[in-house]
């Protein structure tokens, strides 16, 4: 039988990698559209209700964090067998990420739902805020399971070199949200006014409803990915093996979680005024992120294939167009930013001066490093791309813990320069890191990790257990 032509590797890599990452950009901005929708309705309750919320986010995304990297192992594995054009192993594989996933969801969501009451009090003491933030807490771990469920068909679908297909589902998502959020926050009818309850409980809906169909998709066979029944029998060598893979950017993803939490602790010791600084900086920073994620993970595919492929020259030929592209697009957007930071800032607080000075400095202080940061991102796609997590996961904890961190402590607190010594160290630490990844990629070693061809013992298994369940999917 002969084989279909692969578009992700031949042809224009230039072509390829606009494909791939403009829709995962668009999928992105409405993410975010998707938080500021819950944003904006839980707004309307009140400080205590933007509180609760404000408090669950961190924990429920530490949450998320530890399970996103299990994820991320399914991907790598089907962009390699994609570009090897091995449709029986991709199929297989995506069904027992989802088998795995799906365990680890449920085992987080329990946890999570008993120890809500616990990480709620260690996070505050204000008994108008406690009550709402358990119940927002303990109904999103109910449906962990769907957000997990809908991320993993997304990865899967990017694997394959699918990225159009999400980007539908997820706007679909949003409209419906736009909805939900008030329609269960306030009521109507007879749906009672539910609070901070109805944001997640919404929430909840629609990605229950995204996980439905991209799972029902998928048991199409119709978008590069067929699901069987026969193939959620657990596969206990090539779930280990995964788990392998996934582990290090489940602790890379916690830790720039955790990171970003104890970044935060230190700007609270300088004020409101700096707290409301760093909050519009690091917005603004999520933002202006957006395109280099896309471009990161439209590369992680490409690169994938391409070294399942056994094409390691164009896989490496993708790596430096992406790394440039994504320096160039971030140096521009930061040079804008940083000529017309007062601006920038002003949008989101009008009329409060000093506010607009400090978070105009913090901008202007990060902007003009903005091409490094994309720089380490595109790099990072690469490595998860081959299959070598483990880089990603060192350079995370590199750059948070060993740079960022250290550095902003230092200068903050033991000079003269106060928070703005915070400033600097996000600056520096994102050159630091950018120029260490690229002496990492310069090394070559991404280039050697065949994840195919180590997992020969696991496909031997695999094939016996494809042709003994072929006839029942």
């Amino acid at each position: 039988m002969q084989q279909k032509p692969n578009k992700l590797t031949e042809g224009s890599i230039l072509k390829s990698l606009i494909s791939l990452a403009l829709p995962v950009i668009f999928v992105n901005i409405l993410q975010t559209a998707y938080q500021l929708t819950d944003t904006f309705w839980v707004g309307r309750l009140g400080t205590d209700a933007v509180a609760a919320v404000s408090i669950s986010f961190p924990i429920i995304f530490f949450i998320i964090s530890l399970g996103i990297g299990l994820g991320v192992a399914g991907t790598i594995l089907v962009a390699q067998y994609a570009g090897k054009q091995d449709q029986a192993t991709v199929d297989y594989t995506s069904s027992q990420t989802f088998l795995m996933v799906i365990i680890v969801s449920l085992i987080l969501g329990v946890l999570g739902y008993l120890l809500s009451p616990s990480m709620t009090l260690l996070m505050t003491d204000d008994q108008n805020v406690i009550a709402p933030a358990i119940s927002y807490m303990r109904i999103s771990f109910i449906g962990l399971v769907f957000m997990f469920t809908y991320m993993v068909f997304q990865s899967l679908l990017r694997g394959v070199g699918n990225v159009r297909t999400p980007m539908y589902i997820v706007l679909g998502t949003v409209l419906l949200n736009l909805v939900l959020d008030p329609l269960f926050i306030f009521g109507y009818g007879p749906i009672p006014a539910m609070g901070v309850k109805g944001a997640a409980i919404s929430t909840i809906l629609t990605q229950a409803i995204a996980s439905i169909i991209g799972i029902a998709l998928l048991s199409g066979g119709k978008y590069g990915i067929k699901l069987r029944l026969s193939h959620f029998k657990p596969d206990y060598p090539l779930i280990y093996k995964m788990f392998k893979i996934g582990f290090p950017s489940s602790i890379e993803q916690s830790t720039r979680a955790a990171g970003l939490a104890v970044m935060t602790l230190l700007v609270t010791t300088f004020g409101t005024l700096t707290v409301a600084a760093y909050g519009i900086g690091t917005y603004v920073l999520m933002f202006v992120i957006i395109p280099a994620m896309g471009l990161s993970m439209a590369t992680s595919t490409l690169v994938g294939q391409n070294i399942g492929a056994g094409k390691i020259e164009r896989a490496e030929r993708i790596a430096i167009l992406s790394t440039k592209t994504a320096f160039i697009a971030l140096t521009i957007g930061g040079n804008l930013i940083f000529i017309f930071a007062n601006q920038v800032v002003a949008f989101f607080i009008p009329g409060e001066y000093e506010t607009i000075k400090s978070g105009a400095l913090f901008l202007r202080t990060m902007s003009l490093t903005f091409g490094f940061v994309g720089v380490q991102l595109t790099l990072n796609g690469v490595f998860v791309g081959a299959g070598n997590t483990m880089i990603s996961m060192i350079l995370a904890i590199v750059s948070l813990w060993v740079l960022r961190f250290p550095l902003g402590y230092v200068l903050a607190i033991h000079t003269t320069l106060a928070e703005v010594g915070i400033w600097i160290a996000f600056a520096v630490s994102n050159i630091i890191a950018a120029l260490a990844t690229i002496v990492w990629f310069k090394k070559g070693t991404w280039k050697e990790k065949r994840i195919t061809e180590e997992m020969k013992q696991i496909e031997d298994t695999r094939t016996e257990s494809i042709i003994e369940g072929g006839s029942l999917g």
